[in-house]
């Protein structure tokens, strides 16, 4: 399960562009050892990182709803 291996986690990113859902990069994150100030600048960009997958959720549910209403082509 890639939802607790971060070095799982970027092969997928890598290969497939999968991004590892936000409560998965949470759990890594609380589950690795790092001094206050790593942990602080972690967490400045966890919120980033948050905020920007939140509004690429909404993108790409937009988008599929868009999908979704139209009518396949005939093949």
């Amino acid at each position: 399960m890639y939802h607790y291996d971060p070095k799982t986690a970027l092969d997928e990113l890598r290969d497939e562009a999968a991004l590892p859902q936000v409560v998965h990069l949470r759990d890594m994150i609380l589950r690795t050892r790092l001094d206050a100030k790593e942990a602080l600048n972690l967490n400045r960009e966890f919120q980033e990182y948050l905020s920007l997958y939140g509004e690429l959720h909404k993108l790409g549910q937009q988008i599929l709803e868009k999908l979704a209403a139209g009518s396949p082509k005939n093949g």
